[in-house]
């Protein structure tokens, strides 16, 4: 038996989220049903990140256990036969029997890209939000800088959320143009439901001029979701990478 781990890029659009639904089709549905396929036995996934439906990724993490005799580098050659042209496995090894991408520590970056211009451009749509009214990315960078550290989100999260805790890591929040677009890269050890969504939500309300960015540290002090500026639309959301040290990984080279 080896446990094997999936570097998983995906566009979201046509998808249900990560997690497995009745009647509904999802990233972690089909990857279970090509490695049962390609492996000849019953396989489940373990995914770090359970996006949400239209959420896309570059960088997802799952892991699965085997007796199959495929080699794990090899496995994401022949399972990339199998998966629809929307999903791709960036790469696949063999890591320690003892890791699970959502228990040990990681470090994951999410990006939400906003089109900001007189009319939306087509080709993309499915990648990034648009709104014609400008916004001003010094001060949202301001606001942002608020949000860094160890704080308790409960204003950032969705309220239907089942957690032990709303208390979470922010390592970095940065807001830049680029080609176009204003970019909000988020990193830190990890989110709740919706929470990188209703931060790009806030921070939004703030470049248009409706939140000043000081009032961010009332916000997160309110506890209150209430008190935080929209869940932003899920299409501008991409998992970009999720980072974790050789010693957690336990990675066989």
């Amino acid at each position: 038996m080896k446990r094997v781990m999936l570097t998983v890029a995906y566009d979201g659009t046509n998808y249900h989220g990560w997690q497995v639904q009745p009647n509904a089709e999802t990233i972690e549905g089909i990857l279970n049903r090509c490695l049962s396929e390609l492996m000849g036995e019953n396989v489940e996934v373990t995914g770090a990140s359970r996006t949400d439906s239209g959420v896309h990724a570059m960088g997802n993490i799952a892991v699965f256990d085997t007796d199959s005799p495929i080699p794990a580098d090899k496995i994401s050659y022949a399972l990339n036969r199998r998966l629809p042209e929307d999903i791709r496995i960036q790469k696949s090894e063999e890591v320690s029997a003892e890791f699970h991408p959502r228990h040990c520590d990681s470090c994951k970056t999410y990006e939400y890209r906003i089109y900001c211009a007189p009319f939306p451009m087509p080709v993309k749509r499915l990648y990034s939000y648009f709104t014609y009214v400008p916004m001003d990315v010094d001060l949202m960078n301001q606001a942002g800088k608020c949000l860094v550290g160890t704080h308790d989100f409960k204003s950032f999260c969705s309220t239907d959320a089942q957690v032990e805790t709303t208390v979470r890591r922010i390592d970095s929040v940065e807001v830049q143009e680029e080609s176009g677009e204003i970019v909000i890269r988020v990193t830190g050890g990890g989110f709740l439901y919706n929470m990188v969504r209703i931060i790009a939500g806030t921070l939004m309300e703030v470049g248009r001029g409706h939140i000043a960015p000081q009032e961010v540290e009332r916000i997160l002090d309110a506890k209150d979701r209430k008190a935080a500026g929209p869940t932003a639309p899920a299409c501008g959301l991409t998992l970009v990478k999720i980072e974790y040290s050789d010693e957690m990984q336990g990675t066989e080279l």
